[in-house]
């Protein structure tokens, strides 16, 4: 069994396909980061950088004590070596899915995420990061649309781990002032990712997790998110 510390954004996400896909036993645990929950002591023992997701597994492959994971690409790793699915073994087809997967970690995750603030959640409206942000998505849109020009999934002709991690940071496309249909490869890979039947299961988490999900933020949750240190 497998403890998954989940709250409903990209991130939490990429993790909850993840199980779904490899039919891994899992609960979730909620964490409500707009109530401030990630900064409770018993999550930080968890994830000490108080951010979701996290996993703690009760049957580590080395058979000890339960092990506890952070950071959403690690945690997309450690299961996949976990399970032996949706990431090669070894070899090169193995390192090209990890670049992608680190592609995700530190490019289109970090600068859709700050498209996303500056364009929704700053209080002021700051034009040049605004254009800054949605510029630089749209180059990353452009570099993957590229890839899937000449390949099935964005590791090759597999289905990966680095399609779970990317996929969820395209679904807010329009929040992120794209316009998908600009990028017809990166549109048809999205399609087909999100009819998977694992897929669908992962995002219908929302429903029972946090059915508020889409709601403008209150100031208890700015300044969680935003107000910490």
């Amino acid at each position: 069994m497998i403890d998954l510390y989940y709250w409903t954004t990209p991130n939490g996400h990429k993790i909850s396909i993840m199980l779904e896909e490899a039919k891994l036993a899992y609960r979730v645990k909620p964490v409500n980061i707009g109530r401030g929950e990630q900064f409770d002591p018993e999550f930080l023992s968890i994830a000490p950088n108080n951010r979701i997701p996290a996993i703690v597994d009760h049957s580590p492959q080395d058979g000890g004590q339960p092990l506890s994971m952070f950071e959403s690409g690690a945690i997309l790793e450690y299961l996949a070596d976990k399970s032996g699915l949706f990431l090669p073994a070894a070899g090169r087809e193995r390192y090209i899915v990890l670049q992608w997967l680190h592609w995700q970690m530190g490019g289109l995750g970090p600068m859709a995420g700050q498209n996303h603030h500056f364009c929704h959640y700053a209080p002021q409206k700051i034009e040049y990061a605004i254009e800054r942000y949605v510029r630089e998505t749209n180059r990353l849109y452009s570099v993957l649309d590229q890839r899937l020009a000449n390949h099935t999934y964005v590791g090759g002709d597999d289905y990966s781990i680095a399609d779970m991690a990317i996929y969820p940071w395209i679904v807010p496309w329009e929040k992120q002032r794209q316009t998908i249909e600009e990028f017809p490869d990166l549109e048809r890979w999205f399609e087909m990712v999100k009819a998977r039947p694992a897929v669908r299961r992962a995002y219908a988490l929302v429903e029972d997790v946090n059915p508020q999900a889409g709601v403008e933020m209150d100031e208890q949750a700015r300044k969680h998110l935003f107000g910490n240190r």
